[in-house]
C-alpha cells in the first residue's frame, strides 16, 4: 500500500490502522512532519509537484492519497498509480456540493465550480478544486477508484484544533459560551472511523464515492452536554443567539467551532451538517459515539506540546466578555 502523505493526521490513522491490519505500507511526503513515527515504515521522500518520478517501476496494491488540494497535481498522481498500482483511494470532501439547502443530501448533489482558473486554495476554492480533483481520479483510473467524502474530521492529532476546542473549553470550567440554538445539528467523522473504514474499502478494491459523516442526529447540545460529562468539572452552558454573535462580529466556524449561523450570508451552510451517510453506512461505515470522541480528543490534548498554538476557539478575554454582555441585554 502506498500512501501519500501519512505523518500528520489523516494520513498518520490510516498508516498506524494498515500497520495493524498487517499491511506493507509506503509513505511517500516531504519528510517534514511526524518523522519519528512508523520506524517499521519504508519512505520516500519527495515533493509530488513534479516529483513522482521516484516510484516508477515499483508495483502497489493500492494506492491511498490523502493530500491531494491541487488537480494537476492530483492527475500526475493518478495517472502514476494507473500504471503501478490496482486501486486508488482519494480523500476528498463534503465541501464538493454547490449547495447544501437540500436537507439529507446523498452523493449525487450538485457540485461546486470555479469562477476563475486558478490553483490558489481558499475558502471559495477548496470545494471545488476537489470536484475537479476527484474528476482526474476517475479520468486517469475508471472502474478503479474510490472517492471519499469526509466532513469535519476530528479525533486525537487534529491539527486545526475545530474541534478539539470544545473538550478543552469544558476542561478549563466555568461558563461556556454555546453558540445558537441546542437542538442544532452538527456533524463530523472520527479519523479513526475514517481511516479503518477506507482501508477496508480499499483491501476490498471498491468504488464508487460516499460522504463519510456520522449520522445526522447529534445536535450541539449532545455535543456541548458529553464534553461537560467527559471533563467532569464544575461547568455552566449559556447558550448565546445567532443574531446577538453576528452583531459582535464573532466569526462562525473557527472562533465558535461547529457554529455555522442562521443568517442570510451563511443560508447555503446552514444544513451543510445534515449530509447524508446511508450509502457509506450501507458499505460498513461505523462510527463510534460522541462520548468516545470527546473522550479520547480530551485524553489527547491534555498533554499538548509546550508550542501548542490553538488555530481555532475563542479567547478566554473576549468569551467572558461576550458573556457579560449578553447577560445585560
Amino acid at each position: 500500500m502506498l500512501i501519500l502523505g501519512g505523518t500528520k493526521f489523516v494520513g498518520r490513522h490510516l498508516t498506524e490502522a494498515a500497520l495493524k491490519r498487517g499491511h506493507q505500507v509506503t509513505l511517500f511526503h516531504w519528510g517534514q512532519t511526524g518523522v519519528d513515527l512508523f520506524p517499521e515504515v519504508e519512505r520516500i521522500h519527495g515533493d509530488r509537484d513534479g516529483g513522482l518520478d521516484i516510484l516508477r517501476g515499483r508495483r502497489w496494491d493500492a494506492v491511498i492519497d490523502t493530500c491531494g488540494y491541487v488537480p494537476r497535481l492530483v492527475r500526475d498522481a493518478a495517472r502514476l498509480a494507473a500504471d503501478v498500482a490496482d486501486h486508488y483511494a482519494f480523500i476528498s470532501t463534503i465541501s464538493v456540493y454547490a449547495s447544501y439547502l437540500k436537507e439529507g443530501q446523498d452523493e449525487s448533489g450538485p457540485l461546486g465550480q470555479l469562477q476563475t482558473d486558478t490553483e490558489e486554495v481558499n475558502g471559495d476554492t477548496y470545494g471545488p478544486l476537489k470536484v475537479r480533483c476527484e474528476q482526474e481520479v476517475a479520468l486517469a483510473m475508471p472502474g478503479r477508484n474510490l472517492i471519499v467524502r469526509p466532513g469535519l474530521i476530528v479525533g486525537p492529532h487534529d491539527p486545526t484544533d475545530r474541534f478539539t476546542y470544545w473538550p478543552w473549553r469544558f476542561d478549563r470550567g466555568g461558563t461556556v459560551l454555546a453558540p445558537g440554538r441546542p437542538d442544532r445539528p452538527v456533524q463530523w467523522i472520527d479519523v479513526r472511523d475514517l481511516a479503518e473504514w477506507t482501508l477496508k474499502m480499499v483491501e476490498n478494491k471498491h468504488t464508487g464515492t460516499f460522504n463519510a459523516v456520522t449520522p445526522p442526529r447529534t445536535t450541539m447540545a449532545d455535543l456541548l452536554h458529553a464534553c461537560a460529562d467527559e471533563a467532569g468539572n464544575d461547568t455552566t452552558i449559556t447558550w448565546v443567539e445567532d443574531a446577538f454573535l453576528m452583531e459582535q462580529g464573532v466569526q462562525p466556524w473557527t472562533e465558535l467551532p461547529l457554529w455555522i449561523p442562521v443568517d442570510k450570508n451563511y443560508e447555503n451552510h446552514q444544513l451543510k451538517l445534515t449530509l447524508s451517510n446511508k450509502k457509506a453506512i450501507a458499505a460498513g461505515l461505523s462510527c463510534r459515539s460522541v462520548e468516545e470522541t470527546v473522550r479520547d480528543t480530551l485524553a489527547w490534548i491534555r498533554k499538548p506540546s509546550a508550542d501548542h498554538e490553538w488555530k481555532a476557539g475563542m479567547a478566554a478575554e473576549k468569551e467572558q466578555e461576550l458573556l457579560q454582555q449578553w447577560s445585560t441585554k
